[in-house]
């Protein structure tokens, strides 16, 4: 190496020794040159051995944050939750090339019909916890389900609001046209018990909820339809969670708040399906939801997440 001394050979070595001994010396520099200020390594440091680097940041994106998921994972959910499990479901997709979830929205009396009937899926997401045990009693679910989020009740009109209806007591005056979903619906028997708990206030008078159904014109059979007939004006009024009221309706409806007092705080239960097809996906799914990228999405797109 430059500036390194060599040591010389006496003088009573022979030609043999001598050209071995210089042989050996330059091995010796030619090892150092290549060593020199170099940090040792190990062959599992090499790059193409590195694991992919990973963020536990509080930011971190849905994708960086999904389960390893393989197959196809069949979810029934309540018709509340499409927008967040779209989401949640690309985000899965992507995070897992070949992974499908395939989604089956609607109201959860429904869906919890299709699976007594024998429908295939491995996971149900409930809008309240009625259907749930209904299906736990039907011997369709796996395991004890989990509540993964909540929701709270509002009431919607159309923009041009031509009713004039600006609080909850405009909705029993004669000739408003009120649109709710079923009694068995979720949404439907949350808002009949916000309308009971009305009717117990002198302020609104122990014939509120008497009043007001008799502007019922219409019973849907899942909240989206609801929010789309008062959309487009079909109705003056209806009453639907505040989560479904999505930027793409937002512009189209006015929110009149229901005060906490009156409100129904629906939970919103989830489990794995009995004899499911993808009984791993499933799990990973659950697992996914109740996350903190899970609860962020459901966040997002106006549920409350659960605690902890």
């Amino acid at each position: 190496m430059p500036g390194m001394r060599w040591p010389q050979p006496g003088l009573g070595l022979n030609r043999s020794l001598h050209a071995t001994l210089l042989a050996i010396l330059t091995l010796v520099a030619l090892l150092l040159a290549a060593c020199g200020g170099t940090p040792t390594t190990t062959p599992d440091s090499s790059p193409s051995m590195a694991a992919p680097a990973t963020s536990t940041a509080a930011g971190a994106s849905p994708v960086a944050a999904a389960p390893t998921i393989d197959g196809t994972v069949t979810v029934f959910a309540a018709a509340s939750l499409t927008d967040a499990f779209n989401e949640m479901g690309k985000a899965l997709e992507t995070a897992n090339p070949g992974t499908k979830l395939a989604f089956n929205f609607a109201g959860s009396q429904k869906l919890r019909t299709q699976l007594q009937q024998g429908a295939k899926a491995d996971v149900f997401a409930s809008a309240d916890e009625k259907q749930m045990q209904g299906a736990q009693e039907d011997g369709t679910i796996a395991g004890d389900p989990k509540i993964f989020v909540h929701n709270k009740l509002v009431v919607i009109v159309p923009a041009q609001n031509k009713a004039g209806i600006n609080d909850l007591k405009d909705l029993t005056k004669p000739g408003i046209k009120l649109i709710l979903a079923q009694k068995d619906v979720p949404v439907g028997n949350y808002s009949r018990q916000s309308f009971d708990k009305l009717s117990q206030d002198p302020a609104y008078g122990s014939d509120f909820a008497t009043k007001v159904l008799a502007n019922l014109v219409s019973e849907e059979t899942n909240v989206k339809s609801v929010v789309s007939k008062v959309q487009l004006g079909e109705a003056d009024a209806g009453i639907v969670y505040s989560s479904d009221v999505t930027p793409s309706v937002r512009d189209a409806v006015k929110i009149i708040d229901i005060p906490d007092q009156f409100n129904v705080l629906a939970n919103y239960p989830i489990a794995t399906v009995k004899d499911g097809q993808n009984a791993s996906g499933g799990k990973a799914f659950i697992d996914y939801v109740l996350s903190p990228a899970g609860q962020e999405t459901l966040k997002k797109w106006g549920f409350i997440p659960v605690s902890g």
